[in-house]
């Protein structure tokens, strides 16, 4: 089988540039899907694998929001800079740049299930269909998630953790080590990390002006801007199909995703058996199988 056809580019976004791929043809008749990567502060390279959903006809778009990987970087930024509203802005430029405002479906994986939320209750007319991939419907329910799973891993780490965070030396290479023990247990299950995964995890540390400041130096220690974010209040203005994706051994444990089966009007749930934070990577086969069976739902 031949692979469908990719173009890479960047589009302008005010002053800024925003790094777009995309693979398949935009205009093939099915509502490309476009991926939002999670962070904030992250960049597409851990969601390189859904271009696969391509060769099953659906056009597949990813871009690095502002601040990392292609896209324009700005290091000397403060917090008044970096908001929700300003990814809500660059997403719908980017839509409306590559001519797809009319018709696509939003895949947000991790905080890009957030914002896609956010701009899904807009109830924009484009709009077929929402996935809200291994997200949290509230930084404060995730604080208390996090909470919990850290207190089930050894007590060492767990010391490790907490002298470093009281010293404010969370960037050292000891601290890096006791991190992984979480993130091997529920971000991916999968070791060594794929190749992707950890290409996403460089480029967050290469320059980690966006995740510092929104989130915070890690998963579990959420000292940024978004602490107290929460969406549910905009959840039941949502009126696409959505479908909620965990897995089993998830961050995004089934306390942060229920406010979403509880407030969007029109959604289902499917957990991933044997995965974590990035089900895409660790279960690919039943994976796709799950997001195609959804996709062609739309149709």
């Amino acid at each position: 089988m031949s692979r469908p056809p990719n173009a890479k580019g960047t589009v302008p976004f005010g002053q800024y540039r925003t790094w777009y791929r995309v693979t398949g043809d935009l205009h093939s008749g099915r509502p490309p899907v476009v991926l939002l990567h999670g962070g904030p502060g992250s960049t597409h390279d851990y969601l390189l694998s859904m271009t696969s959903l391509a060769d099953a006809g659906w056009p597949v778009v990813h871009y690095d929001q502002i601040g990392n990987g292609g896209s324009t970087h700005l290091p000397d930024r403060g917090a008044d800079f970096w908001t929700v509203q300003l990814f809500q802005d660059e997403l719908d430029n980017l839509l409306d740049k590559l001519g797809i405002a009319d018709d696509y479906v939003l895949y947000g994986q991790s905080w890009g299930g957030m914002l896609g939320s956010v701009h899904a209750a807009q109830r924009p007319t484009g709009l077929r269909g929402l996935v809200v991939a291994n997200a949290p419907a509230s930084m404060k329910i995730w604080l208390q998630e996090m909470k919990r799973l850290r207190e089930l891993l050894p007590e060492d780490i767990q010391n490790v953790l907490t002298r470093h965070e009281e010293a404010g030396t969370t960037d050292s290479e000891q601290y890096f080590h006791a991190m992984r023990a979480f993130y091997d247990r529920h971000v991916c299950r999968i070791v060594p990390w794929p190749r992707d995964f950890g290409a996403t995890f460089m480029e967050i540390y290469n320059d980690p002006t966006v995740y510092f400041t929104m989130n915070g130096p890690n998963e579990f220690h959420v000292i940024g801007t978004l602490r107290d974010w929460s969406v549910e209040y905009c959840l039941p203005d949502i009126a696409v199909p959505t479908l909620v994706l965990t897995g089993r051994h998830d961050e995004a444990t089934q306390a942060t995703v229920q406010p979403f089966l509880d407030l969007v009007p029109n959604v289902r749930q499917e957990v991933l058996e044997n995965s974590s934070h990035v089900p895409h990577l660790e279960e690919p086969e039943r994976f796709r199988q799950v997001m195609l069976s959804y996709l062609e739902s739309l149709v």
